[in-house]
């Protein structure tokens, strides 16, 4: 009796994968409708904005944008008279996907994985495409994010995922895209609380992060000694091939500069401590984080390292700091010349994104520039502007249609395109709104 009912539990299981494929299957197969969104104030970010103009979509992908703009018979037209058309925003980190409840259910948490150096762990197979934090990401603008793996030195590899489809790879966008590493850090590495930093590092604490660091590094030198190796093997058939170490083969795409490592770092020190990797290992490097970014503006200036801010709403860094350091910041590393993008380093959060950038541009940033922090900057430091972070003929349908000012707090989204697929802008949040609003 009880291998019967194993039976029929399993068959249950390869019945329920097989209609969750064929589903995928029929989505990924139907037409998509063409649409034309009409009398809109047209946002391109790269090619200004067109205050009245047409959107047609197809196939998935923008077919033509301008203001007078044929529209075909069988097009479903949007009347977007007093509306706006912007590109969907990109979340730069986030672990979206990754977790449901972060706190009290350990069950809904997959972010990290054991020991310190996981990079051949991938994001994008841990990615739950039915989160009930997907769609309310979406109601804010947030089309897409960087999803990452956390914990330890080397977190594993990110994905850039398009928030919708019924599996991981068809809400994926590029994977791998970065590796995300964790600079090692004494003590809390200032931990923020209530404007002051506490938990400064003793001897002992410092220690243990110089020895993280010569961890660090040491896994570098194996893995370009185990890629030198390989390629050996190839030329020379004489050479006995190495056995496959699954971390060391995944860092090869790092060392060969096919994708950009992602360093979480705040501090000036960890700041300068990654763009030394990045020197002596010839990594491409995207900071994260970045509190002292301005500190070392010159040298990520110089050498071409953006910053993906994380902290615009946060407290200040210290009791003596200005009240709007953290809101300022991106504003002072623009003046600088380096270039930022903005993310939530969360989940629940993500639908706070286009509230970063609006902070941003309310204390100093220029606002073509903190539209840009959300858009196209995003889609060049993670090498995908061919495809998405404007408006612009051939690129992916990823579009948003809002009331007003996409930054502004008391905007409203109204029409959502996902790969050219209008997405349902019902979540949680409004079902439970609409539930409660008119309770006697």
């Amino acid at each position: 009796m009880i291998e019967l009912k194993k039976i029929v539990s399993c068959a249950l299981t390869l019945l329920a994968a097989m209609i969750c494929v064929s589903l995928s299957l029929a989505q990924s197969k139907t037409p998509q409708a063409t649409y034309a969104i009409r009398n809109a104030r047209i946002v391109t970010v790269t090619n200004g904005v067109i205050e009245k103009g047409t959107v047609l979509v197809k196939n998935g992908k923008i077919e033509a944008v301008g203001a007078t703009v044929a529209v075909p018979r069988d097009a479903k037209v949007i009347d977007g008279t007093s509306l706006s058309v912007y590109p969907g925003m990109i979340d730069s980190n986030t672990i979206l996907g990754l977790t449901e409840i972060g706190q009290g259910a350990p069950g809904t948490v997959d972010t990290t994985e054991l020991g310190d150096f996981n990079a051949n762990m991938k994001a994008l197979t841990a990615i739950n495409p039915h989160s009930e934090l997907i769609p309310v990401a979406r109601m804010n603008g947030v089309t897409t994010t960087l999803t990452c793996p956390r914990g330890g030195l080397i977190s594993g590899q990110c994905a850039l995922v398009n928030l919708d489809g019924w599996t991981q790879h068809e809400m994926k966008l590029a994977a791998p895209v970065a590796m995300q590493i964790n600079y090692p850090v004494a003590g809390f590495g200032g931990f923020r609380g209530f404007g002051a930093i506490f938990g400064a590092p003793n001897e002992q604490q410092r220690q243990q992060r110089d020895r993280q660091i010569e961890a660090l590094k040491k896994k570098l030198d194996d893995a370009q000694a185990y890629l030198k190796a390989k390629e050996a093997a190839a030329a020379d058939k004489s050479i006995p091939a190495r056995t496959v170490d699954l971390g060391l083969e995944a860092m090869i795409p790092l060392l060969k500069g096919q994708i950009p490592a992602i360093v979480a770092a705040n501090g000036e020190k960890e700041i300068k401590g990654a763009i030394e990797l990045a020197d002596k290992y010839k990594l491409k490097v995207i900071i994260t984080g970045g509190d002292d970014a301005l500190k070392v503006a010159k040298e990520l200036k110089e050498k071409n390292i953006p910053v993906v801010l994380d902290g615009i709403l946060s407290l200040p860094g210290s009791e003596d700091a200005p009240y709007d350091e953290p809101f300022a910041r991106a504003g002072e590393l623009h003046k600088a010349g380096v270039k930022i993008a903005f993310s939530t380093g969360d989940a629940s959060n993500v639908r706070l994104l286009p509230y970063h950038a609006g902070t941003a541009a309310a204390f100093g940033l220029p606002k073509e520039e903190a539209l840009k922090g959300v858009t196209i900057n995003p889609a060049q430091i993670f090498g995908v502007d061919k495809l998405v972070g404007s408006i612009e003929v051939g690129k992916l349908a990823n579009l948003v249609v809002t009331d007003g000012d996409i930054l502004e707090h008391r905007t409203r989204v109204k029409h959502m395109f996902i790969a050219g697929r209008q997405v349902e802008m019902s979540n949680k949040h409004t079902r439970l709104y609409e539930k409660f609003k008119d309770r006697p």
